[in-house]
């Protein structure tokens, strides 16, 4: 069949992410709702799709699976994903509003590309089109052969404000979130938390259906609360403290072993102890890689260094921050048969690289994508099998402990030029400017580390580590220490220093 429009002139994608202010992100592209119009979007469904064409992923007749989360924009922009599938004379399927991880796992198994409209945990005048090939994420490598295609654009398509002058319909409906459910119901099995009392923290997650129902079946007695018909940007990295407070209270009102919840998209998770204590996410993916067996982890720099300190794994890598990067460690750590190889992020989403088998010989397939279900259902059962309550398991962790914040509308390359100005000169040189700066707060620096941003590690072993966000124009600012508390107030002392860059 082929292309069957006449292209009237062609779009460089590069200039695109410069004029339009879309531009790829640590999960796919991603900018404010204004400037992602339906050229925008079809421009970058469509290079996209030449790639995955490019990488024998794609073609005339061949189906493009699609989603997308419960932000007002979404609809509209799957619309424009799926008329750009059409225009290459592919099949769009419509998946629904859907986790991010059911799309993917669809999608892999039929081997075709996918596209989830979402962003995350960002604020709803924000959002962004993620893109996986036929069976993996999109890598940093795709990202650049994307970037430097100049796609054919029929502007006729679009009205003088770049949207759809006739929009696509979202194309024919598919059931995904069946078969994501039975991925753990039949691993589990219908009794693996049974008698357990959980509370579901619902707002705005698109998973929030999913998850009931999956928890139910898998025994547990759950009561939902906090459902809501409007955005709620929930970030599982800097976790509002309207969602700390909400959690505590809830706890004290009732019996709960634990509180689940997950962010926009539900690849990420959100658990918390019979207190209301929302985990860390690099703590749960610790936990996680213990329950089902890893022998060897990937994850970022900024991730908790209780996973090398507790002896439990063969062997870790540290990686930059973001899931190709983690994927990329993975399938190095992959090479080797007879590992059990996963990765986590400090945000909870948890990779898994390996098939495992459990004590009753049921396989769970690996799914090399962010995932909230996995992490949360791992540690509750490990819980639940050692006997322990949730806040004692994670005592079981060496004393380390993390916290991050941000500063918010801070611009990308203020901070990078900040940064860049802290790398200046020798290793005697930027050792003693970093002291200098941050002495009052943690002393003396012994030790940087540039794989992704700054990170700083002192003479106490507390550690302080900056990075602008790759989602949004946020400066991020991680901590490490030996207590909770400690960690909490660098960061605040950070920030708090930090706003004199504005």
């Amino acid at each position: 069949m082929g292309v069957h429009f006449m292209p009237e002139k062609t779009c460089s994608i590069a200039d695109l992410m410069e004029r339009s202010g879309v531009a790829f992100g640590t999960s796919g592209a991603r900018g404010p709702v204004t400037a992602m119009t339906d050229r925008t979007c079809f421009a970058y469904a469509l290079a996209f799709l030449r790639h995955a064409a490019r990488e024998g992923e794609f073609g005339p007749g061949q189906p493009v699976a699609l989603a997308g989360d419960l932000r007002p924009s979404t609809p509209r922009i799957l619309r424009a994903c799926a008329a750009a599938v059409e225009s290459l004379d592919g099949i769009p399927l419509d998946c629904g509003f859907v986790p991010s991880p059911a799309l993917a796992l669809h999608a892999f198994a039929g081997a075709m590309p996918s596209m989830m409209v979402t962003g995350s945990h960002i604020p709803d005048d924000r959002n962004g089109i993620k893109f996986n090939r036929a069976a993996s994420e999109l890598l940093k490598p795709d990202e650049a052969a994307m970037r430097a295609d100049c796609v054919p654009l029929e502007e006729a398509l679009f009205d003088a404000d770049g949207m759809l002058r006739t929009p696509s319909a979202p194309g024919a409906p598919v059931d995904v979130e069946r078969e994501y459910i039975a991925r753990y119901l039949d691993f589990y099995g219908p009794d693996a938390l049974k008698g357990a009392k959980l509370g579901l923290y619902q707002h705005s997650a698109v998973g929030r259906d999913l998850l009931l129902r999956l928890l139910e079946a898998l025994g547990a007695r759950v009561t939902p609360f906090g459902r809501s018909d409007r955005f709620i940007p929930v970030d599982t990295e800097a976790v509002r403290e309207e969602d700390r407070a909400l959690a505590a209270r809830i706890a004290r009102a009732h019996d709960f072993d634990a509180i689940l919840s997950t962010d926009g998209d539900s690849d990420r998770p959100l658990l918390a102890d019979e207190r209301g204590e929302w985990l860390r996410g690099d703590v749960l993916g610790i936990l996680c890689a213990r329950a089902i067996g890893a022998t060897h982890v990937a994850t970022p720099v900024s991730s908790n260094s209780a996973l090398e300190k507790s002896g439990w794994f063969s062997g870790t890598a540290r990686t930059r921050i973001g899931s190709p990067f983690v994927i990329e460690a993975m399938n190095s750590l992959s090479a080797d048969s007879g590992r059990i190889v996963c990765g986590y992020e400090a945000n909870g989403g948890f990779l898994l690289d390996t098939d495992i088998v459990n004590a009753q010989g049921r396989a769970l397939k690996r799914l090399p994508t962010r995932d909230a279900v996995l992490p949360m259902l791992a540690t509750l059962i490990l819980s639940r099998q050692s006997g322990m309550s949730l806040r004692t398991l994670v005592g079981t962790l060496p004393p380390r402990y993390t916290y991050s914040d941000r500063l918010k509308a801070f611009p990308s390359a203020i901070s990078k030029q900040h940064l860049d100005r802290l790398r200046e000169g020798s290793l005697e040189t930027r050792l003693a400017r970093l002291s200098e700066m941050f002495g009052a707060i943690s002393g003396t620096a012994v030790d940087i580390d540039t794989v992704d941003g700054l990170r700083i590690r002192f003479a106490n072993e507390e550690v302080i580590h900056l990075r602008p966000s790759g989602n949004a124009p946020e400066l991020r600012c991680y901590t490490e220490a030996d207590t909770p508390g400690r960690a909490q107030a660098m960061a605040e002392a950070v920030l708090a220093l930090l706003e004199g860059w504005r």
